[in-house]
């Protein structure tokens, strides 16, 4: 049996011996919508518990309109398209649109073209966050949970600030979308290191699939609300990267009937637990490095068996990558139990312990083998990731453990599915 992975841009087929008995698990497919610029011109017009955009701005209003990076597959160029023909009565010099780069680091030229196309990447005002920097950035108040909230200072200088993004699965957040555009995306550091701090991470209920109770999740849309966000356009996306549902208008309400309808596609329930699970970072963009392939493992350990066995496929174009403290914190420890004692360790704050805390939780869990071109041995390892050349090979060696009869689920588009156990 062959299995099409999502790998990087064009994916992966693996052939699974027939006597393998390998389980597929993968979200419901969705087809996508016959024309998204009138779907999407439609729901501008006939918003989710909000008056129409066009209502809501005013031709002298500043406009921010946020959109993410490199990283996320969101349909920016067709978003914009619609966002900005609602609005052309505003003068072109009173937009701009901002990257949601949260500790990501900038787009480059190129990158920014192929997102937003050449006509937006030149003709409009682009704002790349800088979370690193408190000169961009002013203070608004606090969180609930006591958390300073620092926002990008142009963004705050905005009449209308519009959210874009789309919704799908989230390792911690419970779901993308909504407020996340706001926070992380154009916040400072020191409000991320708030909202992603130890103690959120490790909280039951910061998970994949949960809002309501995930600590995360609800601080994420305190901000959201506290900026005053004015609209939110968020859409869903196929394995084709095809818009399936597009859901705009108030922040909550359109986030809510968007959760609903990804929920639908993306749960799904399994019967037992995998001595081998095979998962994917979903293919280009997310699999451009190790520390977004985190979700996918993830993603797997899910259904994976105490003691069991993640095998991820990632292309890992991106490395590591260089950027960021991530490969540092993982390569300073000499495994994941001295990893997470260092993490939970009370004031211990660093820029991207909040992925490294969660690959640790993973490798307590499982062994973990990671299949890219771009990662050495000894960088795979540095990630106390076991290499894998060749994903068959691998399989083979691995069944042998188990007396030729393991059971073995196999995740071709990744975080893009929730699986869980089923009660009972």
């Amino acid at each position: 049996m062959v299995i099409h992975l999502a790998y990087g841009k064009n994916g992966l087929d693996i052939n699974f011996d027939d006597e393998w008995h390998a389980q597929v698990v993968e979200p419901g497919y969705e087809p996508g919508l016959p024309d998204p610029l009138f779907a999407l011109s439609e729901a501008l017009q006939n918003p989710i518990s909000s008056a129409p955009l066009i209502k809501l701005v005013k031709p002298e209003d500043k406009v921010g309109i946020i959109i993410n990076d490199i990283t996320r597959a969101t349909p920016n160029q067709v978003i914009l398209q619609s966002i900005l023909k609602e609005l052309n009565f505003v003068r072109r010099e009173n937009i701009t649109i901002f990257i949601a780069l949260g500790t990501h680091r900038a787009d480059t030229a190129d990158e920014l073209e192929s997102i937003l196309g050449k006509e937006y990447a030149t003709g409009y005002r682009i704002v790349q966050n800088n979370a690193f920097d408190p000169a961009t950035q002013v203070y608004v108040g606090e969180t609930s949970l006591g958390h300073p909230i620092w926002i990008n200072r142009e963004l705050m200088n905005c009449e209308v600030k519009i959210l874009t993004g789309f919704i799908e699965p989230h390792f911690f957040a419970g779901y993308s979308g909504a407020g996340k555009a706001v926070m992380p995306g154009m916040a400072g550091i020191e409000t991320i290191l708030g909202n992603h701090c130890a103690s959120n991470i490790a909280h039951p209920n910061a998970t994949w699939g949960n809002t309501w109770g995930n600590p995360i999740w609800e601080e994420v849309r305190e901000v959201a609300l506290k900026v005053k966000s004015t609209f939110l356009v968020n859409v869903t996306l196929n394995r084709d990267k095809e818009i399936t549902g597009i859901f705009a208008g108030e922040l909550d309400a359109a986030h809510a009937r968007g959760v609903e309808f990804a929920r639908k596609t993306a749960m799904v329930p399994v019967e037992q637990l995998f001595d081998i699970v095979v998962t994917t970072n979903s293919g280009y963009p997310l699999d451009l490095n190790l520390y977004q392939t985190v979700k996918g493992m993830s993603a797997a350990a899910q259904v994976v068996r105490p003691g069991g066995i993640i095998l991820v496929a990632s292309e890992c174009w991106d490395g590591i990558p260089a950027h960021g403290l991530y490969g540092e914190l993982l390569k300073q420890s000499s495994g994941p139990e001295e990893l997470l004692s260092q993490i939970l360790q009370p004031g211990f704050s660093k820029l991207d312990q909040w992925e490294a805390q969660v690959h640790a939780q993973i490798l307590l869990k499982a062994r973990v083998f990671l299949y890219t071109p771009n990662l050495t041995d000894e960088q795979i390892r540095c990630a106390h990731l076991i290499p894998s050349r060749d994903i068959h090979q691998t399989l083979e060696q691995l069944i042998k453990e188990f007396n030729g009869n393991p059971r073995i689920c196999v995740m071709p588009e990744g975080p893009q599915t929730i699986p869980y156990l089923r009660a009972g």
